[in-house]
């Protein structure tokens, strides 16, 4: 129970990653506010209901996270409910893949939105109560494709490489304060968008075939690192990108 009497918020909450990581951080010992679009309720709901069998405290509630108001809303409904809030994890995103030279300004606006502007918003809601207790985590859940970028993805690399960027430099602007700001960069995980991404059987053992663990990931295996992130052992980290991706991407 490394993380009892922790609290922590998770955005894009309802399923995949995002759902992975409030079940297992409640595992760990902490309480979860789970959040996640309006229309994500009833997913959201089931989450919940995962959590309340570990026997920590849920509250999920609606959020979207280029909405300032809206962020600066839920942090303050979190707050009054668990007191404070401890750990942020910024894992809310989306991903509509399209060549670059086909890609409208639409589509490219909401991918830095939600991936880009969605943690800045949510981070900046929380950072003032960390710092008033010198005390505070902030993950960000990137990508692998962030570091290189990958055809058909190249404004969703861009923005999990300005997640990247941002973690960097919030770690140095608050690092004084006892907050670390770290980042998980996952490779493939067998998620439904990851699923629908890599398309068909084919590219799954390709890139099965690729990595050296000879296996794609499950959400579960973002929880580690997410937790040693989230501790007191990591106490001496922050700033960095952590790839998660057995053994797709080296550097």
């Amino acid at each position: 129970m490394i993380l009892e009497g922790k609290t922590a918020l998770i955005t894009g909450a309802s399923r995949g990653i995002g759902a992975a990581l409030a079940v297992g951080l409640a595992k760990h010992g902490a309480n979860t506010v789970i959040t996640d679009l309006d229309r994500q309720s009833d997913e959201l709901a089931k989450v919940a209901a995962q959590v309340g069998e570990t026997e920590q405290k849920c509250l999920a509630l609606p959020l979207d996270v280029t909405n300032k108001s809206v962020v600066e809303s839920v942090v303050g409904e979190a707050t009054d409910a668990f007191g404070q809030i401890d750990i942020l994890v910024n894992n809310a995103g989306i991903l509509l893949p399209k060549p670059l030279e086909e890609l409208d300004e639409k589509t490219w606006d909401a991918h830095f939105d939600v991936n880009a502007k969605g943690v800045l918003l949510c981070t900046n809601a929380v950072l003032p109560q960390m710092r008033q207790r010198k005390s505070g985590r902030i993950i960000n859940i990137a990508s692998i494709a962030g570091r290189q970028g990958v055809p058909t993805q190249g404004h969703y690399a861009a923005t999990k490489a300005t997640a990247i960027t941002l973690t960097r430099v919030y770690s140095q602007e608050v690092g004084m304060d006892g907050i670390t700001v770290n980042a998980i960069c996952p490779g493939i995980i067998l998620t439904e968008m990851g699923k629908n991404n890599l398309g068909s059987q084919e590219n799954i053992d390709h890139w099965t075939n690729v990595a050296a663990l000879k296996r794609l990931g499950d959400p579960d295996d973002i929880v580690g690192p997410a937790v040693f992130f989230a501790s007191d052992l990591s106490n001496f980290v922050t700033g960095q990108a952590l790839n998660v991706c057995g053994g797709i991407y080296f550097h």
